[in-house]
């Protein structure tokens, strides 16, 4: 059986990438339905929906409470209509038959997310940075990706056109099944953004289900859009939700694996210090306050933790000395036998 899917935009005063993004993906993602959420936009997005595209389906959010609540409000609001989500960035490009590649991988009932290929859109040749080809994790909770390891992106000559499973599929273009995304209670609203995904995708692991990067599926994807990549807020999201990620996942001694990373960041401040970005080791510090602030609530959160399945596709290493230490800049010079 077919299954019933429906392409959903975020969008938060985003009319600017509405004009250049959508037409591709009304063009390119028939016959499915494209649902725009918006975030409770003060610009004219609504206005030029409205306007330039009638036949769209418009959700409506009472307020902008981030990527993380602002899906889970938008896709409350359709639950149970659709099989599956394609959650799409409102800076993304998509390409002609770019949904059935994702579609198809789903009929393995076992595979609950999929992303495709993502090239950056300022130069279609490389990978882009969120997400590329797949992502995964360190035993420190790093992320990088199958093209992308920190801020080095690889140029994408197909080395990667292989189907993978993964440990996160990126949420600037992710299909995932609906009745998994409503019983695992949707992302992390106190993420607010960044990350978001990358936590759901490990609880989703725990549940034993596995994760998927197809190929066959290209994108382009401006990314920054929202948050600029070099934004200070942006390095304290990622930090700060790196490490309630790893509080509320980690299978194994919860206090030496935390001690170790809050020194790994801290050293990551020093760096930023020395590069003369002192906004950066204060974002820095700013995300192990919020930690600390927030730990009773995090610790409620793992609670179950103990009854569940170990992640897949791990990397059993450190990232940092793969690349820093044994000058490993890409995916493919990585061992693959520390992947579990």
């Amino acid at each position: 059986m077919s299954l019933k899917v429906t392409v959903v935009i975020l969008n938060f005063n985003g009319r600017k990438h509405l004009e250049t993004y959508l037409p591709s993906v009304v063009n390119y993602s028939k016959p499915h339905t494209v649902i725009v959420a918006d975030n409770a936009s003060t610009d004219e997005s609504v206005a030029f929906l409205k306007e330039k595209y009638p036949e769209l389906r418009l959700v409506h959010n009472t307020e902008n409470h981030g990527f993380a609540r602002g899906y889970n409000d938008a896709l409350a609001q359709i639950k149970g209509e659709f099989d599956a989500y394609l959650l799409l960035n409102s800076d993304v490009e998509v390409t002609e038959n770019w949904l059935e590649p994702l579609i198809q991988s789903l009929e393995n009932e076992n595979i609950v997310a999929v992303q495709p290929k993502i090239l950056a859109h300022t130069n279609k040749h490389l990978f882009e940075h969120a997400g590329a080809c797949g992502g995964f994790i360190d035993s420190n909770y790093f992320p990088f990706c199958r093209g992308r390891i920190f801020d080095t992106v690889e140029e994408d000559k197909g080395q990667y056109d292989s189907v993978q499973k993964v440990a996160w599929t990126s949420g600037a273009a992710m299909l995932i099944r609906a009745k998994a995304f409503h019983e695992e209670n949707g992302f992390d609203a106190d993420f607010f953004a960044h990350m978001e995904e990358i936590d759901l995708c490990i609880r989703l692991q725990h549940k034993g289900f596995e994760l998927m990067c197809n190929p066959k599926s290209v994108v382009y994807h401006l990314g920054g859009g929202t948050l600029p990549y070099n934004s200070p807020n942006k390095i304290y999201l990622n930090f700060r939700n790196n490490l309630y990620m790893l509080v509320k996942n980690h299978q194994g001694l919860l206090f030496p694996k935390l001690f170790w990373r809050m020194c790994l960041d801290g050293i990551a401040g020093i760096k930023f210090l020395t590069e003369g970005n002192f906004k950066f080791t204060w974002k820095v510090f700013l995300a192990h306050i919020a930690l600390y602030r927030n730990f009773g609530t995090l610790l409620r959160k793992r609670k179950a933790l103990k009854a569940y399945k170990k992640p897949h596709y791990q990397f059993n290493g450190s990232i940092l000395w793969a690349f820093y230490a044994q000058g490993n800049k890409f995916y493919s010079a990585l061992n693959k036998r520390k992947f579990k």
